[in-house]
């Protein structure tokens, strides 16, 4: 069984810079890509951030209402409300797990297992 090893190519800084060059200079990133045979389609656009001019990379651009932001910001706020919210909600149970916890200490016993059954007799008879 043979298997076939995977050839990975490396380029010269001065052969990146050529492409780049001759992207800049209006040729097209496909024909520059077969031109050379460079395989990987983000291989060219990687090149153009690191060695040349930003403006030719494509750029995504929002175009939004005045009611789009209104809306954004109003569940901007409304999120920073519910995580102040969920906050409280965490401590308020910490602090009542605290409580129970020092009544456990104090009284010998355990509420959380106890909660809703009524108490034994024989409590009754030795709280007296």
């Amino acid at each position: 069984m043979i298997t076939e090893s995977k050839k990975q190519i490396r380029y010269s800084i001065s052969f990146k810079q050529q492409v780049v060059q001759e992207v800049e200079q209006g040729a097209s990133k496909d024909s520059v890509r077969r031109k050379y045979g460079i395989r990987g389609g983000e291989t060219i656009n990687k090149w153009l951030r690191k060695f040349g001019k930003h403006h030719l990379i494509n750029q995504t651009i929002r175009v939004e209402t005045m009611d789009e932001k209104d809306r954004l910001k109003a569940l901007e706020k409304e999120v920073q409300r519910l995580k102040m919210a969920l906050a409280d909600a965490f401590l308020a149970q910490r602090s009542l797990e605290t409580v129970i916890d020092e009544a456990n200490k104090l009284y010998g016993t355990d509420l959380k297992k106890n909660l809703g059954q009524s108490p034994s007799p024989d409590s009754k008879k030795s709280s007296k």
